[in-house]
């Protein structure tokens, strides 16, 4: 991890984009693992927006333990060592396809959330807004939480048959551009447009680091590659 560390320590802007690696380590399981929600029946209509609006249920009962169920995860060593990254003012951002807002509870400041967030909350019907502590005290005496209008309410979290975030994709984008150093931490890089972030590093001249478990398809084109996350934080908090 030395030459990692050195770049880190010798860059401008160091960018990251984190996928569902960095939070297994906590103990969340992958939604496309071998415990994850993908292997529900139905799975397919979990976070499908077009049957969100026929039937909510199918969202909430899928999503009550892996969304409603994040408070009792703490940060793991990746979520802390990136916000010691960022206490040192060498880290400018993170663009995460997680929605699990560890980042935020670690203490990173800057987390552009590309796929979504539950934190917060809006009627279908009228848009009224709740906060994510607000559903979860809703959801002790309602299966679905719904507005005094009759909508239900959606995480802000990105559907299938909906657009990304655009102000958190375009801010995700402009950190890529600019870092001379982007870290591409527990994701494969096959989901996109994510996935094509770490190019646009590379096509502006900075240096991509690599650390997931898994080869991708950029591993050839990376300045380093390396398999272990938990090494990789114990280095970072070295520093």
């Amino acid at each position: 991890m030395k030459r990692l560390v050195e770049a880190l320590k010798g860059a401008k802007c160091v960018g990251c984009l984190t996928g569902a690696g960095v939070s297994t380590l906590c103990g969340i399981p992958d939604f496309r693992g071998p415990q994850g929600l993908y292997r529900q029946p139905n799975a397919e209509r979990i976070f499908d927006i077009d049957w969100f609006d026929r039937d909510p249920s199918v969202y909430y009962s899928g999503c009550s333990e892996l969304v409603y169920g994040l408070g009792k995860y703490q940060p793991g060593p990746v979520h802390r060592a990136l916000a010691h990254l960022e206490d040192l003012g060498l880290l400018k951002g993170i663009a995460t396809q997680n929605i699990d807002m560890l980042h935020q509870k670690a203490g990173s400041a800057n987390v552009y959330e590309v796929h979504g967030s539950p934190i917060l909350h809006h009627c279908r019907r009228c848009g009224d807004e709740k906060t994510y502590d607000e559903i979860l005290e809703m959801l002790k005496s309602e299966p679905v939480p719904h507005c005094k209008c009759g909508g239900a309410y959606k995480p802000d979290i990105t559907f299938f048959g909906e657009a990304l975030p655009e102000a958190a994709f375009m801010s995700a984008q402009s950190l890529a551009m600019r870092s001379d150093v982007f870290l591409v931490l527990g994701t494969s890089l096959t989901v996109f447009p994510a996935a094509g972030l770490p190019r646009l590093t590379l096509q502006a001249g900075g240096k991509v680091f690599i650390v997931n478990a898994q080869p991708t398809s950029l591993d050839e084109y990376a300045a380093g590659v390396y398999r272990d996350l938990a090494e990789f934080a114990d280095a970072v908090l070295a520093i």
